[in-house]
């Protein structure tokens, strides 16, 4: 009985090892789920002509950069800037600042209300207030140029609040635009 204990015992150590030695040398080694995934999703090097593309965008084309949009509307006979376009103002000021080469004619505009004369001159306060709000940033005074175009541009047609609260606006219009 003894002999067949120890018999057993050693067979089955025998066969434990040699299932070990075929498990360790046949089994691949079990990875870690999220190292798994750490290498699959490795990352690579960006080819050349991507990165430098991605680096050439021009913020004052990008639609999603504030200075892409170019309008400060104002109310009916107004020509000071609402704080709503604070924010917009200080974007194209901190973008002068920082490019002194660049510059930008302001365009006052007006809605067809009023004579002629009339809308001229309130188109060029509206200028004058977009240029006197970029100056207060730090913006050249040969940075800016400013025009009034009165009634005599409108983006919008029509004869109601809808399409004149669109017309009375000053445009930024950067050189080569």
């Amino acid at each position: 009985m003894k002999r067949i204990i120890i018999l057993s015992v050693v067979a089955f150590l025998a066969a434990c090892s040699n299932n070990a030695v075929k498990t360790n040398a046949a089994a691949p080694v079990a990875t870690p789920v999220n190292e798994v995934a750490k290498e699959s999703v490795a990352p690579q090097a960006m080819p050349k002509a991507v990165t430098e593309s991605k680096m050439e965008v021009n913020p004052l084309t990008d639609p999603n950069n504030i200075l892409s949009k170019r309008s400060v509307y104002f109310d009916f006979d107004k020509y000071n800037v609402k704080p709503e376009f604070k924010p917009l103002i200080e974007a194209h000021a901190n973008y002068l600042t920082s490019h002194p080469e660049a510059s930008c004619k302001l365009e006052g505009n007006a809605d067809e209300r009023g004579s002629r004369e009339y809308n001229l001159a309130l188109g060029q306060k509206r200028a004058v207030s977009v240029k006197s709000a970029l100056k207060v940033v730090g913006v050249s005074d040969k940075q800016i140029e400013t025009i009034s175009y009165g009634k005599e541009k409108p983006v919008a047609d029509g004869h109601n609040e809808e399409a004149w609260s669109q017309n009375r606006r000053t445009d930024i219009k950067y050189q080569g635009e």
